[in-house]
């Protein structure tokens, strides 16, 4: 009852899977992945153990396709499980299983897997690997390339519920201390793939790092528009002078907090720039 794309990037060093179905919470029962191990869709009559169990047997050195042969030879119900996974190394392998509702297959690619049951035809797992393989950018906005592609060619034939991004990579997790890079769930919505997009420029916007060709000097016009919208906005009780001080660094540092964008403007480091994302977002949000 469910399309997805499992994937590893060599590049980005990270593992993740993407997916959309009429089932609520579909992210909640799908998507495993772990930093360096690999990551599992599971789905159709879906026994979520293959989840955990398949970055266990894979965390000891299994193969995608090893792990997933010994999944199924103890699955007296394989036949109506759908699975794909990739491993540490990017190997990759699926199986639909013979008694899975129609349409019902997968693709396997170079460092992916595409999958889905009940879908409107084989157009679907198609347009998903074309679009992932012809996408660029972060392994998660590749992942929702694939799944707008299969939504637009029919997706589950069903209708729509659920959607979810998971990408995990090595102490890329909030704090530092975890590997879940991002982890975006749409459990209700008319139109998940499209509120997963976004749910994912959120993302972007709160946990993206700025880049050095985007940041601006806080000076003259820009001080003075700073300064004007966090006194409308109650930060800020100076004058609109146009000197970023340290008065309008601590209002502004308030307002910063206030808005979640800690990772694109601190105090402490390059308090006298601020990146063009996080301005145009300013801009928007307490236009005058």
């Amino acid at each position: 009852m469910t399309f997805s794309i499992v994937a590893y990037d060599p590049n980005e060093r990270a593992w993740g899977v993407g997916v959309a179905s009429k089932f609520l919470a579909v992210g909640s029962v799908v998507s495993w992945a772990q930093a360096g191990v690999g990551a599992v869709a599971t789905q159709a009559h879906c026994k979520m153990s293959f989840g955990p169990d398949g970055l266990a047997l894979m965390s000891a050195g299994k193969s995608a396709k090893d792990t997933l042969a010994e999944l199924l030879a103890a699955d007296s119900h394989r036949e109506v499980r759908q699975v794909g996974m990739v491993d540490a190394n990017g190997g990759a392998a699926s199986h639909t299983g013979a008694n899975c509702m129609n349409w019902a297959g997968h693709y396997v690619g170079e460092g992916f897997t595409c999958q889905g049951n009940i879908l409107a035809g084989p157009q679907v797992v198609e347009a998903m690997s074309a679009a992932f393989t012809s996408a660029s950018g972060e392994l998660g906005n590749r992942l929702w390339a694939a799944l707008k592609a299969g939504d637009d060619a029919g997706g589950d034939r069903r209708g729509k519920q659920g959607a979810a991004l998971l990408v995990v990579k090595a102490n890329a997790g909030y704090g530092g201390d975890n590997d879940r890079y991002l982890d975006l769930r749409v459990d209700d919505h008319v139109d998940p793939v499209d509120e997963l997009q976004r749910l994912l420029g959120l993302h972007h916007l709160y946990f993206g790092k700025p880049r050095p060709e985007d940041l601006v000097p806080i000076e003259g016009h820009l001080a003075r528009e700073l300064q004007a919208m966090m006194r409308r906005e109650n930060y800020y009780s100076g004058e609109v002078s146009g000197v970023w001080d340290i008065d309008s660094k601590a209002a502004f540092w308030g307002m910063v907090g206030n808005e979640n964008l800690e990772e694109r403007w601190n105090i402490e480091h390059e308090p006298d720039t601020l990146d063009s994302v996080a301005l145009d977002h300013l801009r928007e949000r307490f236009k005058a």
